[in-house]
């Protein structure tokens, strides 16, 4: 399991909870697709955060970098269900950063640790 992170920050206009509902919706329609795992939506919390954290943090787990090659590829088709949904998301952000984690050490790491 991969975990696709995402800190993001909301336009000064933009209501949260519409973004969560709209979150749910797209995220919702990609893991009924099987294109991503679960997901959680966390909101800082007393504004308590280093000046590099943003106000929301996203986790979307994926099985490996295949399954979110599916996610961006379904999420970039020519289909206008998806792009409504995406945009109703990408429509409310003003910044986002991105990062990918992995489990460490690894499976393949923790084996030929176990060889050593």
């Amino acid at each position: 399991m991969n975990i696709y992170c995402c800190m993001i920050t909301l336009k000064d206009d933009a209501k949260a909870l519409l973004f969560a509902k709209a979150l749910d919706e797209w995220l919702g329609h990609l893991s009924t697709a099987g294109v991503i795992g679960e997901w959680r939506l966390m909101r800082r919390k007393l504004n308590l955060a280093a000046d590099c954290y943003r106000d929301f943090m996203l986790e979307i787990e994926v099985d490996g970098l295949a399954q979110l090659d599916d996610a961006f590829r379904l999420t970039g088709a020519h289909d206008d269900e998806v792009a409504e949904k995406h945009r109703a998301v990408n429509d409310l952000i003003a910044t986002a950063e991105f990062a990918l984690y992995r489990p460490y050490p690894d499976m393949e790491r923790a084996e030929r640790m176990a060889l050593l």
